[in-house]
């Protein structure tokens, strides 16, 4: 049976940190459930990590309904999340509406995460009046990197910290299940962890916090040009793929695969039938 809001408000009530993490194919999804990773969230990360974009920028609704659709169909038991990205949601609470309706229904999502904080309260009042779960997300906003100037800590000062600690309590009146605190300085997310009844998800946002999320290709080292601080590499699956890949390509250039063991044989019968036919002439032209 699939995790819901409920579940996860539970284990922030009894003390259980939560472990939610990226994905966007089958392989991921399927691997992080057997994991026992509760919560899923297809973000719009995949325009850095899978499409190969600088930013999340270029994410379109349609992408995430895609691999939303993928996550949500081959698992059982975790909470499936999608983003909602850039432009999506901004314009009227109407139109967020209307596209966190399109990524419950054609993507099968069981929530829809967005960015923003006390601006955005009227929007996530909307969406969940009319039954769908949001998880918001305040902090450093990937979708307002422009606006940031990169992709800096935020509330490091006494004016920006308490303006987050307004939207956390913003997001969570307007009906918020849980809150991402992304790039956020620990001993303020803990203020805001304290002072918040729905679940804080923190990334890059210090231990105090009752759940983190990472990026699945983070975790597993599957990019090797930029680690993030915020992340903690539990494989170097990336130099494990390479080292497989570059054998591989020996192994082809050498001979050395494929084998007969590679190979599929014949009925020596058919065999010599074969070339019988061919001294004959009578082989098909």
């Amino acid at each position: 049976m699939r995790l819901t809001i409920r579940d996860l408000q539970k284990m922030k009530a009894n003390g259980e940190r939560i472990a939610m993490l990226t994905a966007y194919d089958a392989i991921t999804a399927r691997t992080s459930e057997a994991a026992g990773v509760p919560m899923l969230l297809v973000g719009d990360t995949l325009g850095m990590v899978v499409q190969g974009h600088d930013t999340t920028i270029p994410v379109k609704l349609d992408h995430i309904i895609y691999h939303a659709e993928i996550v949500s169909r081959v698992t059982q038991r975790p909470l499936v999340v999608g983003d909602l990205p850039f432009m999506t949601y901004h314009i009227s609470p109407e139109q967020a509406l209307q596209n966190a309706g399109r990524l419950v229904q054609e993507g099968g999502v069981g929530a829809v995460k967005l960015e923003g904080g006390e601006y955005m309260a009227p929007t996530i009042r909307r969406i969940v009046q009319a039954g769908i779960p949001v998880m918001a997300h305040i902090g450093l906003t990937p979708q307002s990197v422009n606006g940031f100037g990169g992709f800096r800590v935020q509330g490091k000062e006494v004016k920006t910290a308490q303006q987050l600690l307004r939207d956390a309590e913003a997001v969570q009146n307007a009906g918020a299940f849980a809150v991402v605190l992304e790039l956020v300085p620990a001993p303020l997310a803990q203020m805001i962890t304290k002072r918040l009844s729905i679940p804080t998800i923190g990334i890059g946002a210090g231990p105090h916090c009752d759940g983190q999320v990472q990026v699945y290709h983070d975790i597993l080292a599957l990019f090797d040009a930029f680690v993030p601080k915020h992340t903690r590499q539990y494989a170097k699956v990336g130099d494990t793929m390479r080292s497989a890949i570059e054998a591989y390509v020996q192994d082809v250039q050498s001979g050395a695969f494929p084998t007969a063991a590679n190979s599929f044989d014949m009925n020596p019968e058919v065999v010599q039938a074969l070339h019988q036919a061919e001294v004959n002439g009578s082989g098909d032209r």
